[in-house]
């Protein structure tokens, strides 16, 4: 077992490392994750994703351990070493009106590294989880282009274009450390301490491209973060059925409204363009300064839930997650936000899983949907969101007996074994 930890901390640190050094390329493309810290990712892992993101009242998942690093609880319902990875891919096409009111629209895809966690045991009802997940991401790049009119009186005045550009780019990433035990056969608690870190970079420009060795501006600013943020949470969990096979969960979490470091780089600039186009080294700096170390106050955010399941057959749940995102301040500065509001339903079926010789009875599929009222309210419009999720767990292809099952000394009960998992 101390063979493989340090495996397992060998390979963590190095997708930390690779997370660090992913901090300075995008891996979003939306021009909403402008505002505050970005687009901001729940820690949720492809199995509860793909159910709609419900995740507060899961732990075990068709009796097979699941890291859920939403809801610290679920640890103390681990019982062997457990690993999980992924990788996340995006398509968007978005779509604006140009300056001729046309409709203009963009396609993007981004591809990256999504998550590491593991959780070993401690005892029979405890369990230690650590991993990397994303926090946020922040890409966008947009242009907005006015014509100034020459002035009449001024024969030699001629029409100007000025372009405005707004570009970001960056993230944040979150590396936690948690613990979860049961308290009598029922309860279940635990938290998490994570450290959030990353580089936020915000680019906006001013240029005239139709004059010839003007002076174009640019306002760059770096905004670097460090700090500690804390979890908690349980789960309470109702058996039913003769052999117990049937329970509804009840659960709670919470992310503590911390306070984390920020130190902000601002830089004003001059450039010019060459005869063909393109920018010349900055011409000289109207400004480079390094603030002091700041905070960024974090908000409280509450999950509640509910799950119902079968063992081996099926399970549904709900959660209400409420943001607390207006008490949001950057740099001491209140961000203007709204109070947050999120609905997730969905659930699981598996048609067979004792299936020896059907593998899409063996197979989990998974549905959901969810509703998000988000913190933006731009032009006094509210930003919501609707998504339906769906997903798969694939069992592992059928060994020389035609059936695959972990060995024993890692899994005590005879079910086929579960590998794969896929979300959309």
């Amino acid at each position: 077992m101390i063979r493989y930890t340090r495996i397992f901390i060998t390979v963590l640190l190095a997708f930390i490392a690779f997370g660090v050094k992913a901090q300075s390329t995008a891996t979003t493309s939306s021009p909403y994750s402008q505002y505050g810290l970005g687009d901001i990712y729940p820690s949720i892992l492809p199995q509860t994703a793909a159910m709609g993101g419900i995740a507060t009242a899961i732990n075990k998942i068709n009796l097979y351990n699941n890291i859920n690093p939403l809801n610290p609880a679920s640890y103390g319902a681990i019982n062997f070493t457990t690993i999980d990875a992924g990788i996340y891919t995006n398509i968007q096409s978005l779509s604006q009106y140009n300056a001729a009111g046309q409709i203009v629209k963009v396609n993007n895809s981004n591809f990256r590294f999504s998550h590491l966690a593991f959780a070993i045991p401690v005892t029979k009802r405890s369990a230690l989880s650590f991993g990397l997940l994303p926090y946020s991401q922040m890409g966008y790049n947009y242009k907005k282009t006015y014509l100034r009119n020459g002035t009449p009186t001024n024969p030699n005045s001629v029409d100007t274009t000025i372009n405005n550009i707004y570009s970001g780019d960056g993230g944040l990433s979150k590396a936690y450390l948690g613990y979860g035990f049961g308290i009598g056969k029922h309860l279940l608690i635990g938290a998490n301490a994570s450290y959030i870190f990353g580089n936020l970079q915000q680019f906006s420009s001013t240029e005239l491209p139709d004059l010839y060795g003007a002076l174009n501006s640019r306002d760059e600013r770096n905004n670097a973060v460090g700090g500690f943020n804390y979890d908690y949470g349980a789960q309470y969990s109702f058996d039913f059925g003769e052999s117990l096979n049937k329970h509804l969960v009840l659960g709670y979490s919470a992310a503590a409204n911390s306070r984390i470091n920020s130190t902000l780089t601002h830089i004003v600039s001059q450039y010019t363009f060459d005869a063909s186009g393109v920018a010349n080294i900055a011409a000289d700096s109207l400004q480079n300064t390094q603030s002091a170390k700041t905070k960024i106050q974090l908000p409280q955010i509450n999950h509640f839930g509910i799950s119902f399941q079968n063992d081996g057959h099926f399970l549904v749940g709900a959660d209400y997650t409420m943001g607390h995102w207006s008490s949001l301040a950057i740099d001491g500065v209140n961000q203007g936000f709204q109070d947050s509001k999120t609905i997730n339903v969905g659930g699981q079926f598996t048609p067979d899983i004792n299936s020896l010789h059907n593998y899409f009875a063996r197979t989990d599929y998974r549905l959901g949907f969810m509703y998000d009222q988000s913190y933006l309210n731009l032009y006094n419009t509210s930003i919501k969101s609707y998504a339906v999720t769906f997903g798969f767990g694939l069992p592992l292809a059928p060994g020389a007996g035609g059936t695959s099952f972990l060995q024993s000394k890692l899994c005590r009960r005879d079910r086929p074994a579960r590998n794969v998992e896929y979300s959309g």
